[in-house]
């Protein structure tokens, strides 16, 4: 496996970068063969990045036959707003797709694996990408960024009753306004655009409802999305791979064997879009 760690070299970026999971390619056994990639946003209320949410679930994506990747986006504490995060992560899949031949991605398969807020920001891409303004601060073409498949854990979507007050805070920061919150409200914001969506959530969450995935998921049916939609009985927020590996100490109570089936339910998802196509 190769790895490698790239600083976002972009305006208004403070710390953020990219890490990079690469599969050796043995072109000499198997041939000119380009892997899928993953990105993995994870989650933090837009006000610190988890790591139980990063590169363990990485790791687990590459025992897809997928290739991985980590952005640890810019947030809040950094003193960066609307939309730097976005912009990160549009640069991010940008410098993927550049150098798709190089690293035996197929720049096809650049799917978004995104953890709460993470996964709001993952959506935000996939429900933005194609919008002329997003274009214009990019200052590239929207195709180098576009991503094509969207992994939604837990979800932050709607700024409406529902919210998790907290991300939009930070993600919007001094632009805070009445416009900009029902902008980021993902649920008003699909299209036809979107790519197709794999999600999960715990009907007991009680930080991130789950009414912010029910609702993007109605909104995916409307638009004709593609999508699959795991709801689990028990479980709280925030449970990455619901086993002892991401549980975080001293209570270690992100371990759930219902929830943990969601990776492997989400490596045949990607098995069936992506690996196998």
């Amino acid at each position: 496996m190769k790895y490698e760690n790239i600083k976002l070299d972009m305006d208004g970026a403070v710390q953020a970068s990219l890490s990079l999971y690469i599969q050796e390619d043995y072109p000499a056994t198997y041939g000119l063969r380009r892997r899928p990639i993953v990105l993995v946003c994870p989650g933090g209320g837009y006000e610190h990045v988890s790591v139980r949410e990063g590169e363990p679930i990485a790791f687990n994506f590459l025992t897809a036959g997928c290739h991985a990747a980590v952005l640890w986006y810019d947030i809040s504490k950094d003193g960066v707003e609307y939309p730097q995060e976005l912009l990160e992560l549009a640069k991010a899949v940008s410098i993927i797709r550049k150098r798709a031949d190089e690293l035996a991605i197929d720049k096809d398969k650049i799917i978004l694996a995104g953890f709460s807020a993470g996964g709001h920001l993952a959506a935000s891409l996939g429900c933005f990408w194609h919008e002329e303004w997003l274009e214009k601060e990019m200052n590239i073409s929207k195709e180098s960024y576009k991503p094509n498949g969207l992994i939604l854990a837990y979800p932050v979507i709607t700024s409406g009753e529902y919210a998790h007050v907290g991300s939009f805070v930070n993600f919007m920061g001094e632009k805070a306004s009445h416009e900009l919150e029902v902008k980021l409200s993902l649920e008003k914001q699909v299209t036809e655009n979107v790519p197709p969506v794999f999600m999960w959530h715990t009907f007991e969450d009680g930080a991130v409802p789950l009414e912010n995935s029910l609702l993007f998921a109605s909104a995916l049916r409307r638009a004709d999305i593609n999508f699959e939609y795991h709801v689990f009985p028990h479980g709280g927020h925030g449970y990455a791979l619901a086993t002892k590996e991401t549980a975080a100490i001293p209570e270690r109570k992100e371990i759930d064997p219902q929830c943990e089936q969601w990776m492997e339910l989400c490596k045949n998802w990607l098995k069936y879009n992506f690996v196998e196509k």
